[in-house]
Parts: C-alpha cells; sequence; structure tokens
C-alpha cells in the first residue's frame, strides 16, 4: 500500500538535512571551531519543522478511510523514524554546545569520536533503504550501533575520569562528558528506528531485544530466513507479552504458534507448568516448541490451540455451544481430580492471599478502606478486620486431599475444540497440588467480573458460575469433604474483593466489594466446629 506523499517527501527532506548536519558536526570534530559549531546549531528549526510536517501527514493517512492496522503500523513506524532523526539532530547540536565549552580543545580528544559519529552517519544513510526493502537484517545493523556507541563511551569515559584526577581542569573534562552522553544517545535514537523498521516487518511493535529472543525461540522450529509474522493476542498483568506466529517450518509446511516472552522467572514457571500437566495430565496443556532464555528475559514457543475461549463462548456463544463446553469442561475437571488426587491435606490460605493484595485495591479504590463504622449502636467491622478474623478461623481448616490444580482458572485461560468436544488450558505458571476449591472460586468469579450489562448475559453468567459450584459441591460429597462450603466461602470472598483491583468501573467494584463483606460475615457468624453447615445463596450471590 502506497503512503501518502506528504509523509515520503517531507520525511526524505529530512533525511538529507540530517546527513548534512552530521558532516558538519563531523566537520566541527575533525577541526573544532566555533564557526562550524554556530553553522550547525543554526540548522536548528530545519529538522524540527520537518519531523512535524512527517507526524501530521501521519495522522491525516491513519484517519484517512477505514481502520487499517497494518496501514496504521506503518504510518507509526514512519512518525517513530521521523521523531529519532530530529532527535539525533538535537543530540548533534547539544554536543558541539557541551564542547564549545571547553577552553583546552585537547582535552576534548575530538579525534576519538570520528569514527563513531561516521558509523552514525553511514546508519542514517541507510535507514531508507532498510525501511523501502523490509530488510530486518540491515535494520538490526542499524541497531547494533547502541552498543558500539556504548562501548566507545565506556572507554572515553574511562579516560575523561582518570584525567580528573589531581587536574586543575575539571571544568573542560565535565563538559567533555557532557559531550560523550550526548553523542552516546544517538544509539538509543538509532535502535528505536531499527525497532520502528522490524515492527512493522513482523506486523506488530517488538522491542529490539525481544526481537532477538524471538529469532533464537524460532531457530529450532522454522526456516532461518522465513519471514515472520506476529499478531498481538494477550499483555499479561506481570508485563509478558503473548503473539500468534505465522511461519513455515525446514519442511515447508505452514506452522501456527503462540509466543510468549517476559521475565525469566514467570516464563520458566510457565514452562514448568505445561511440563507438570504433560506429565500429570498428558493431552490438556500445549505442546512447547521451543524455550529460550537471555539475561532477566526467556521466551517460550508454544503449540497454538485451535478454538474458544471459555469467555468468547460464554458471552458470544449460542446455548448449545455453551452447553457442550460446559458438559466438556466439568468432565474434564471431575477428571483430573480424580486422577490426581492424593491424601495429602492442602491449605488455601485464601485471607492470606486477600490481605496481600487490598493495598492495590484500595490504590483503585481508595473508598474501599474505611476503618470500623458504629450505626445507630451497631457495630460495622472494617474489611480489614473482617479479614484477620476469617484468617483465624481459616488456619483450622483444611481440604482433606490435594489435587492437580491450573492456579489462575479464569474463563480465558481454558480453551474449548467444539470439534473435538475437548478442553485445554493455557497459562499454566501457577499449576501445582493444592485445595481444588482454589480453581473453583476463581472460575466463579472469573464470570461474575465480566462487564457486561444486559440482563440475558448477566443470567448466563450467573448460571455457569452456579453450574460449576453444584459440580464440585457433588464431588466434595462423595469425597466426604464437609468443610467445602466454608472454605469456598473464603475463596470467593477473596476473589470478589482482589478482583475489583482490575475494575475500573465504580458501580461493578462495589458490587463485587458488597458480596465479599457480606459472605465473610455470614462465615464468621457460624460457630466455631459447626463450619459445615454454612450454606451461601449462591445464585443470588451471582445475579444482579
Amino acid at each position: 500500500m502506497k503512503r501518502p506523499d506528504a509523509v515520503e517527501e517531507n520525511l526524505s527532506f529530512l533525511f538529507a538535512e540530517l546527513d548534512g548536519q552530521l558532516a558538519r558536526l563531523l566537520a566541527y570534530f575533525e577541526a573544532p571551531r566555533r564557526e562550524t559549531a554556530e553553522a550547525l546549531i543554526a540548522r536548528a528549526g530545519y529538522s524540527q519543522n520537518l519531523a512535524s510536517r512527517v507526524r501530521k501527514a501521519c495522522l491525516a493517512g491513519m484517519m484517512r478511510g477505514k481502520p487499517n492496522a497494518a496501514r496504521d503500523l506503518r504510518l507509526q513506524g514512519v512518525d517513530t523514524i521521523a521523531r529519532n532523526l530530529d532527535l539525533i539532530s538535537r543530540l548533534a547540536r547539544r554536543s558541539v554546545r557541551h564542547a564549545g565549552n571547553i577552553e583546552r580543545t585537547k582535552l576534548l580528544r575530538a579525534d576519538a569520536y570520528l569514527k563513531p559519529l561516521g558509523r552514525v552517519r553511514k546508519a542514517v544513510a541507510r535507514v531508507q533503504e532498510a525501511r523501502a526493502a523490509g530488510d530486518s537484517r540491515l535494520a538490526v545493523q542499524i541497531g547494533a550501533i547502541r552498543a558500539e556507541l556504548g562501548a566507545f563511551h565506556d572507554q572515553l569515559f574511562r579516560t575523561y575520569t582518570r584525567d580528573m584526577q589531581g587536574s586543575k581542569h575539571a571544568d573542560d573534562l565535565a563538559h567533555g562528558l557532557l559531550t560523550l552522553n550526548e553523542v552516546t544517545r544517538m544509539g538509543e535514537a538509532l535502535q528505536t528506528i531499527s525497532e520502528a523498521i522490524l515492527s512493522t516487518n513482523i506486523g506488530q511493535t517488538v522491542q529490539f531485544e525481544r526481537y532477538f529472543t524471538l529469532r533464537s525461540v524460532l531457530a529450532g522450529v522454522g526456516k532461518e530466513d522465513e519471514e515472520i509474522k506476529l499478531q498481538p493476542l494477550a499483555e499479561t498483568r506481570s508485563g509478558s507479552a503473548i503473539s500468534s506466529v505465522t511461519m513455515r517450518d525446514g519442511n515447508g509446511r505452514s506452522v501456527d504458534a503462540v509466543f510468549k516472552d517476559g521475565d525469566r522467572r514467570k516464563v520458566k514457571e510457565e514452562r514448568v507448568g505445561v511440563k507438570s500437566w504433560n506429565s500429570v495430565y498428558p493431552g490438556l496443556a500445549p505442546e512447547i516448541l521451543s524455550y529460550e532464555k537471555r539475561g532477566d528475559s526467556a521466551a517460550l514457543l508454544i503449540e497454538h490451540l485451535s478454538g474458544q475461549t471459555f469467555e468468547d463462548i460464554v458471552l458470544g456463544g449460542s446455548a448449545a455451544e455453551l452447553d457442550a463446553a460446559q458438559t466438556a469442561l466439568h468432565r474434564t475437571v471431575r477428571d483430573i481430580w480424580r486422577q490426581t488426587l492424593t491424601d495429602e491435606p492442602a491449605e488455601m490460605r485464601a485471607m492470606e492471599q486477600l490481605g496481600k493484595r487490598m493495598s492495590d485495591v484500595y490504590r483503585l479504590h481508595p473508598k474501599f478502606a474505611t476503618g470500623t463504622q458504629r450505626l445507630n449502636g451497631a457495630t460495622l467491622e472494617s474489611f480489614d478486620a473482617l479479614i484477620a478474623a476469617a484468617a483465624s478461623r481459616e488456619e483450622a481448616l483444611r481440604a482433606p486431599f490435594s489435587v492437580y490444580i491450573h492456579g489462575d482458572f479464569n474463563l480465558d485461560n481454558i480453551i474449548y475444540e467444539a470439534g473435538e468436544k475437548k478442553v485445554r488450558f493455557i497459562d499454566l505458571h501457577r499449576s501445582r497440588y493444592m485445595d481444588y476449591v482454589q480453581d473453583v472460586s476463581v472460575f466463579m468469579v472469573s464470570n461474575y467480573r465480566l462487564q457486561v450489562l444486559d440482563a440475558g448475559t448477566r443470567a448466563r453468567i450467573a448460571s455457569v458460575a452456579v453450574e460449576m459450584h453444584d459440580m464440585a459441591a457433588k464431588f466434595a460429597r462423595r469425597q466426604k469433604d464437609k468443610n467445602f462450603e466454608y472454605r469456598l466461602a473464603l475463596g470467593l470472598a477473596r476473589s470478589f474483593a482482589s478482583s475489583t483491583r482490575f475494575i475500573v468501573d465504580k458501580n461493578h467494584a462495589r458490587r463485587m466489594m458488597l458480596r465479599a463483606r457480606y459472605i465473610l460475615e455470614a462465615a464468621l457468624a457460624v460457630p466455631e466446629g459447626k463450619e459445615a453447615r454454612l450454606k451461601l445463596p449462591i445464585r443470588m450471590l451471582f445475579s444482579d
């Protein structure tokens, strides 16, 4: 698709202008003279105006016609390139200003700057080529200049600081350090330009290091020179990015996979979780195709699962589709519980979990942080006091057995394949042997917290939660788990209250918080030792 002419025209002028400015910058460091610096500084408005014109043309292009994600990504990339070209121009001017403040020119060590600045100029000159050809290899070479400038910085920094020891010319050397800093920052701008080109090429915003991680994790699966296309799937709250990958393997066959990268510890936990499920209950978790770690980050390439998330089915599926999905889910969950059941007692520690999350809740909803209140002689305990009291009661309650649980059993972590009538699980980094009530309560509340106001959909959401409860309660009776309902109450209170930290809608968050309070008060009203008597009005709790 051809870009608007105004974009290309002004971008071409900007490249030409910056090349002239970098030529002047090199001339200055070849022979530092005030006139050369002033000639460069005088060009300030030119690059700034051209970058501004590119931005306006890009915005106009994105507003023109129907929404087009690929076009918008390309234009955003051009805008990013223009802004960083202007940044290099500003850094050039700042560097000569600082250098001009040095009275003893030899302390600048100007000749040391010639090679790195020559590399910057050559890299800038090749940006248009890389962009026009969609050349990712060349884009990587451009971004790699940052590392070269970093090495140059470290070397010259040591020289300047060594010269400062016992020197009477500390001011000159300080200006030298400032000059060095401005030149080094040009590498950051070039890396950002590189990222813009790479993002356009693969179809999704990507950081420089993430691109290398992606290439590494794909190395054992796809062809070396195969073009990569990414589509964003999700962004986790912990910062991990999840994308779908389309590529071809060494035999030319099409491969669809999921690329997940982020904090090394989180990704490693996901890998361990997937491996554990494939050992404990084969066929439920996706297959790991590749794993790669780089420093503090890591990445997984995972089998792409066909089908719909349970959330999509609840919100948009037909009654028959939802019924089939629920039947498969309940059958699978019961089977997992039976096959993985051990005699080891389990502690959920729902109140301990909730206590750790309340600061985040209060940060988003400060009105929930009320102290103890008295009204007409009645005392209304603070929510924190209820948590503390419930935590004390919970210490005496354990599940009589453990099962292997998902650990983050939200609707969007369950995939249903209608053709095979099969359920699969994703996002498994919290999987472990635990009280099954943990998964049941999280699943139930993940239904309620869906921010849909339609009465029919809300009724469907309530039914899904209630039916999960009924299935789990039947399993509990068969296993003679007498305190199931009480532990579930604490799990529901935890999930209702802690989920409000993700709910901006004040009314919806308030409804969830009131339910959490009601459940805790009902649980605490049960005499100690009589916890098996508790019966919550489940359908009422999940209906609006």
